[in-house]
């Protein structure tokens, strides 16, 4: 069950979010649609329609993260909260390959988020590699 979000607040997290992805940085510019503001921790698990637990998701991220709020650290195996960009830095848990597109996680945080996420799919690699040809990304 979803609550529904002000425009008010759309605008807000949007303009903090400086129009990207706040999980793999697409730029929402990219897109004939707008992206959904995604519940960092889903209500289903207690989380609030509130600005501090909302986060501007592309609708691939969106749909891959659905209510989830962890996953399995691929090198570890072990169970691992998810990126969460209210309380984490982007930079510290991940890098970017400019010369491939792909994002890499740096830490078990940031290669669960990868994993779940699927950020390195063939599509969304080259979507992001046409996107840094351009200066977009």
């Amino acid at each position: 069950m979803s609550e529904h979000i002000s425009e008010s607040i759309r605008k807000s997290v949007k303009k903090r979010a400086k129009d990207r992805c706040e999980y793999c940085k697409l730029p929402s510019v990219s897109r004939l649609f707008r992206f959904p503001i995604d519940h960092i921790i889903s209500i289903k698990h207690g989380g609030k329609t509130v600005k501090s637990n909302l986060a501007l998701a592309c609708l691939s991220c969106n749909l891959h993260k659905g209510s989830d709020i962890a996953s399995i650290d691929p090198i570890t195996g072990e169970l691992t909260a998810f990126y969460n960009p209210r309380l984490n830095n982007w930079d510290a848990h991940f890098d970017l390959d400019l010369r491939s597109g792909k994002i890499e996680g740096k830490t078990p945080k940031g290669r669960a988020t990868v994993q779940l996420l699927q950020f390195n799919t063939n599509e969304r690699i080259e979507e992001r590699v046409r996107l840094m040809n351009v200066a977009m990304y």
